[in-house]
């Protein structure tokens, strides 16, 4: 779902979304929330309905924070945090800690006048910059055993593609021991184009691919259904969720 709106005096935003089942799973049980302030995909865990139930609970508890309202871009890291909590409580009240979900994203912020991105992670979704330069960057670091392996030494990149234990995370908001985030703080430059996706899109197509149809489309909608249509393509395997946001200076246009 496309649109547009500008946010503060001068920022001017341009969003894109979808979610697909993908080939292989009977359920989505990915969610999304792409509305000024918030662009957050949740990627639920569980099975039987259960990872729907978490990845939605989640969604609901950040669309439910005042902190997060509609229109305001003054949540701090510690605001989100107390967000995440919420959702974490909510979600091992409802499944019994029997299901999780993944959360990554941007919030909007404003600090002294100035736009930030507010990037949030927990888990294995990622949240990508794409520069006006055309530099792709991952800003989150995936919370799963194949990144620590990599990490370690001990797998390539490569080889975490295709690894048996590629869908294990060492975080999850729901389940678990470890529901912390980890925080970015980024300035808005004018350009810029924010990718957040859950991992059906990152376990199909390489960083290079995913590069090539971000430059390659003008409208963010549109960015994000040819990345949608290319992880199904590559086999789809899993739920695939795409968040695409375009911020504009109006002022130095």
């Amino acid at each position: 779902m496309a649109h547009s709106h500008d946010v503060e005096p001068r920022l001017t935003l341009t969003v894109g979304s979808g979610t697909d089942r993908g080939l292989r799973r009977e359920l989505n049980e990915d969610s999304l929330l792409a509305r000024d302030p918030v662009f957050m995909v949740a990627d639920g865990m569980g099975g039987h309905e259960a990872g729907e139930v978490a990845s939605q609970l989640c969604v609901q508890t950040l669309g439910d924070s005042r902190a997060l309202a509609p229109g305001t871009h003054r949540a701090t890291a510690q605001d989100l945090q107390h967000v995440l909590e919420e959702a974490d409580w909510r979600i091992r009240e409802a499944t019994g800690a029997r299901a999780g979900t993944t959360l990554s994203g941007a919030v909007l912020i404003d600090i002294a006048s100035v736009p930030y991105w507010l990037v949030a992670n927990v888990g294995d979704s990622r949240t990508y910059r794409l520069s006006a330069a055309g530099q792709l960057t991952q800003i989150t670091v995936d919370h799963s055993e194949v990144r620590e392996l990599v990490d370690a030494g001990e797998i390539t990149p490569e080889e975490a593609l295709f690894h048996p234990r590629r869908h294990v995370v060492t975080r999850a908001l729901g389940t678990g021991e470890d529901a912390e985030a980890d925080f970015w703080l980024l300035p808005v430059d004018d350009g810029d184009r924010l990718l957040v996706c859950s991992d059906g899109l990152t376990n199909e197509l390489r960083d290079e691919e995913i590069l090539g149809i971000l430059a390659g489309q003008t409208h963010p909608q549109d960015a994000a259904d040819a990345l949608i249509a290319a992880a199904i393509d590559a086999g789809g395997r899993d739920n695939i969720t795409v968040i695409v946001v375009d911020a504009r200076d109006s002022e130095a246009a």
